[in-house]
């Protein structure tokens, strides 16, 4: 199978995205497809990570070039009309022909999928919010929420194949493989990881850091993961320093990290699952509006302790120093577990090589 995807990655759009789709890329390489990014945003480091797992990668006009702008929620997200990156979509593909589209970005609708579907036999669309129309195959969501079920009715078409929930979240290999390795967490809290997304431009990371330092455990050893990226480096890491924390620059050793720890805190959005699988309870905070029903709803199952980003600190002293006591802990990392089980990239994959779906 020849696949592409059409995904970016930013400052402002996080890579979260990107790496979903890798994960994805990854497992359908490895069943034999052919893949090709093509992109309009996207770091260098991403840019040289997708091309060290060998696919191929084609990088759109990233000036604005069209004065048209859309009317959806994260349109600035892609710098130019759907109807131009549609039309820059096909050309970036027209050497060869596609049995499967996958896109992935907020800023694409109906009006995008509609223009673009000469561009490949069938159209994935990954999706996390569901607030506009799509014309697509299949419709991935990986989320929990209370309306699982019916947020997408009359968004997509009848024919569209729906693959909703956490038993569909896109992981890395490394965290099936750490699956095998965990046990619930029972015993008080003395490691904790942070880690608030590749890219954190609001600079949770600092914050949680300094609640963490006013408790005043010596004995807690606290890993600090914040990407290349991050506004804030240089601090974070000097914070790091003075507090005798561990601060890891894109780091490659997340399951590891995860596995490790017994304590999470961090954002909601896709390492939600990765944190879930393994087993891990955490303290999540939703710092972009499209998390917080998803989190609320995590909390809701008692996965995970949902606390308001507002006031960031308070929870963390809060959560840490009283809520987690170890039957608590336990029951939370029992719950996590339960939810993802790590195989959700094959589940999908699986999807596309059955009989009948080319």
């Amino acid at each position: 199978m020849n696949i592409a995807f059409r995904t970016d990655a930013s400052l402002h759009i996080g890579t979260g995205h990107v790496m979903r789709c890798l994960t994805l890329a990854d497992v359908l390489k490895q069943r034999g497809a052919k893949v090709r990014f093509v992109c309009r945003h996207l770091p260098d480091h991403l840019r040289d990570m997708l091309i060290e797992r060998d696919h191929q990668v084609v990088m759109l006009n990233s000036s604005r070039n069209d004065v048209s702008v859309d009317d959806l929620a994260h349109s600035h997200w892609l710098g130019v009309s759907q109807t131009q990156d549609a039309r820059d979509t096909s050309k970036a593909l027209s050497d060869q022909k596609w049995d499967l589209l996958v896109v992935d970005h907020y800023a694409l609708d109906v009006r995008w999928e509609t223009a673009s579907r000469d561009a490949a036999k069938k159209l994935l669309v990954i999706d996390d919010i569901a607030d506009r129309q799509h014309d697509c195959d299949v419709l991935l969501d990986q989320n929990l929420y209370a309306d699982m079920d019916t947020r997408y009715v009359d968004k997509v078409p009848a024919h569209c194949q729906l693959l909703l929930g956490p038993r569909y979240a896109l992981l890395r290999d490394e965290f099936r493989r750490s699956r095998e390795k965990i046990s619930p967490r029972n015993a008080p809290i003395k490691r904790v990881l942070v880690f608030f997304g590749g890219v954190d431009h609001d600079d949770y990371t600092s914050r949680a850091v300094d609640a963490i330092a006013r408790i005043g455990d010596s004995d807690m050893h606290v890993d600090v993961v914040i990407g290349t990226q991050h506004p804030r480096r240089e601090e974070i890491e000097a914070a790091c320093a003075l507090h005798e924390f561990d601060c890891h620059i894109q780091t490659n050793r997340m399951a590891d990290l995860m596995l490790a720890a017994d304590l999470a805190i961090g954002a909601g959005g896709s390492t939600t699952w990765e944190r879930c699988c393994l087993g891990l309870p955490t303290i999540v905070f939703a710092v972009a509006e499209n998390q917080e029903r998803a989190s609320k709803a995590l909390a809701n199952t008692g996965a995970a302790y949902f606390g308001r980003a507002e006031i960031l600190e308070a929870e963390i002293n809060n959560a840490m120093t009283h809520l987690f006591t170890p039957p608590f802990l336990r029951q939370m990392s029992i719950k996590a577990a339960e939810l993802v089980d790590g195989h959700g990239a094959d589940y999908l994959s699986s999807v596309f090589f059955q009989e009948g779906f080319q």
